[in-house]
């Protein structure tokens, strides 16, 4: 059983990877749900499997660059209901492509409006309600990409980069306030977004893994939830050393472009 109160827990992008492996991780009676997709078919069946396993949900499936919209759901949302836990998950890469052949303007604004202005939107719009009752969590999802760019996917890396630095701004902000505000770094995790990344993918873990992962450490309020380890001491370790020495072993790890 997850809590003995009523829990009310929104998640973003709730059809990707690990969006769909945290709403199972937290469907359980007492539970209510508000998930966020982009394919309606996929929200959907994702909602029957959470209310089998006892949790009320309701979804609401639409291009979260449509920033206007999304406030709006969030408002309405936040009007009916204490939030205990929103998950600005939603993400998108974009890469250099084949023969390093660079990211277009197009999927650039792109990436960012779903990244960086989407998890600003979100967090805007739940946040009021938050601070007037001095109470509730913000998880941003962000990655280990953030510590050091990669040249594979320079945009990317940047987008996450930002969430990562808002973030640890916030809690701070924050914390006084009663509102938990936690970074979520993953590494490689199996999702189509996970597959279409160029480059190896060392220690890939599974969705469920994640999942289970980030609600124990969310629950735990920890500033920075990053993961696997080894992954996350190397790619911390690029963020430190000296920069031409990251750059080589980048080449040499065969992320270089």
């Amino acid at each position: 059983m997850f809590a003995m109160k009523e829990t009310h827990i929104v998640i973003t992008g709730a059809t990707g990877g690990i969006g769909a492996a945290l709403a199972i991780e937290y469907a359980a009676p007492g539970v209510t749900l508000f998930l966020h997709g982009r394919r309606h078919n996929v929200l959907s069946n994702l909602a029957d499997v959470c209310r089998i396993a006892g949790a009320a949900v309701e979804t609401k499936a639409f291009d979260i660059r449509d920033h206007e919209q999304l406030h709006s759901w969030l408002d309405e949302i936040s009007l009916r209901f204490e939030l205990d836990i929103v998950f600005a998950n939603a993400g998108v890469n974009i890469n250099i492509g084949p023969q390093s052949k660079g990211e277009t303007w197009n999927e650039i604004q792109g990436l960012f409006d779903i990244n960086l202005r989407a998890v600003l939107a979100t967090v805007q719009a739940v946040l009021p309600a938050m601070r007037a009752r001095g109470k509730g969590q913000i998880v941003l999802m962000s990655s280990l990409a953030a510590y050091r760019g990669l040249p594979m996917t320079p945009s990317y890396s940047a987008s996450k980069a930002a969430i990562k630095a808002y973030g640890e701004g916030l809690r701070d902000w924050l914390a006084p306030e009663g509102v938990k505000v936690n970074v979520v770094m993953p590494g490689y995790v199996e999702s189509k977004m996970c597959r279409e990344m160029p480059g190896p993918k060392p220690f890939l873990m599974q969705p469920e893994q994640a999942a289970k992962l980030i609600r124990r450490k969310v629950a735990k309020n920890r500033p920075r939830i990053s993961f696997p380890f080894p992954l996350n001491l190397g790619c911390w370790l690029l963020s430190v050393i000296h920069p031409s020495l990251s750059s080589f072993i980048l080449r040499r790890m065969k992320y270089g472009a």
